[in-house]
């Protein structure tokens, strides 16, 4: 599962996000679970990463959760890729909102 994890964690370091991995031990189901909890301050976002052995032994992601600042509705993904591009995008969302804000707030301060 290291290795699932490891391209999200170094996503995480880089954009300055704390983080914190669990590992839930199923009961009743084949499927292993893995919250990962992330966040600038609070850790209020989550990735709940769902996955099994094949015959084999390899790990198969079976699905990716996102909800982000406490969503009733999870985003699901197939691959750790799609997760990381919809973080990025989302956090380039967020990032031009905040200097459109502050480019307005310079703006009234100005007149």
């Amino acid at each position: 599962m290291i290795t699932i994890l490891n391209r999200t964690k170094q996503f995480m370091r880089s954009n300055d996000l704390n983080y914190k991995k669990e590992y839930i031990r199923p009961m009743m189901t084949p499927q292993h679970v893995y919250v990962f909890r992330f966040g600038k301050h609070k850790l209020n976002n989550r990735v709940i990463i769902r996955y099994s052995h094949t015959w084999t032994g390899r790990l198969k992601i079976n699905e990716i959760d996102v909800r982000l600042h406490h969503q009733h509705h999870p985003r699901i993904f197939r691959t750790e890729n799609d997760l990381l591009l919809y973080l990025s995008q989302h956090m380039a969302k967020k990032q031009a909102k905040k200097e459109k804000k502050l480019a307005e707030e310079a703006e009234s301060k100005k007149d």
